[in-house]
């Protein structure tokens, strides 16, 4: 029997202000969600707080021009967090891509629960031509070196296209730091660190 991801995310995840971004409410996991039951062997990343994305949505709320009347793509979207950002923000329109259909369906959750239009997608759109936007927004997809490989490429096309890439991450290994220069820095929590304790200086990069 195939669960209802939208109705297990409502039932067990718990609502809470966004570590780092707490205009922002999201449906987060914990100790009980039970998250297998519906993530299985791929692990449930869109149901916790990452770096990279929190200092993105932290950027453009403070940043609101940045956003404001453009359309937007959220690379990677995972809970939405960022694509949540930049509607609040006054995106023209938002879309979320993801390659977990989990994360998609809570993005589009999370979007609803504060109040905005995200249209949500799963995804592999690395090897695509640049999308029709203005605004590319890419937050913690340099955690690992091959995925990191495809997306330099895919976020060149896109400048050399003409739209605006926004990079958000906290410093990992496989951040293409040389072909970056860094606009912006704030201090968030990284990945699984509910409460917000574990605070570092994360950065908003936009491509050399």
């Amino acid at each position: 029997m195939t669960t209802d991801v939208r109705a297990f995310i409502e039932a067990n995840l718990q609502i809470r202000s966004a570590p780092g971004v707490p205009e922002i409410r999201l449906h987060a996991a914990h100790p009980k969600s039970r998250l297998s039951r519906i993530a299985g062997d791929v692990p449930p990343y869109w149901a916790y707080g990452w770096a990279g994305g929190t200092v993105l949505a932290r950027y453009l709320l403070d940043n609101p021009d940045a956003a404001k009347g453009r359309c937007v793509l959220d690379l990677g979207t995972g809970s939405g967090i960022v694509a949540i950002a930049a509607a609040l923000s006054g995106a023209a329109s938002v879309h979320a891509i993801d390659i977990d259909p989990n994360a998609v369906v809570a993005a589009g959750v999370n979007a609803e629960l504060n109040g905005v239009m995200v249209s949500a997608l799963c995804a592999d759109i690395l090897e695509a031509t640049a999308p029709d936007a203005d605004l590319i927004l890419i937050g913690d997809v340099f955690y690992d070196e091959a995925v990191a490989l495809r997306v330099l490429p895919f976020a060149l096309r896109c400048r050399d296209a003409g739209l605006q890439v926004l990079i958000g991450d906290p410093g990992r290994k496989s951040l293409p730091i040389d072909a970056l220069r860094r606009i912006a820095a704030f201090p968030v929590p990284d990945f699984g660190d509910v409460a917000g304790n574990l605070l570092s200086d994360s950065g908003v990069y936009i491509l050399k």
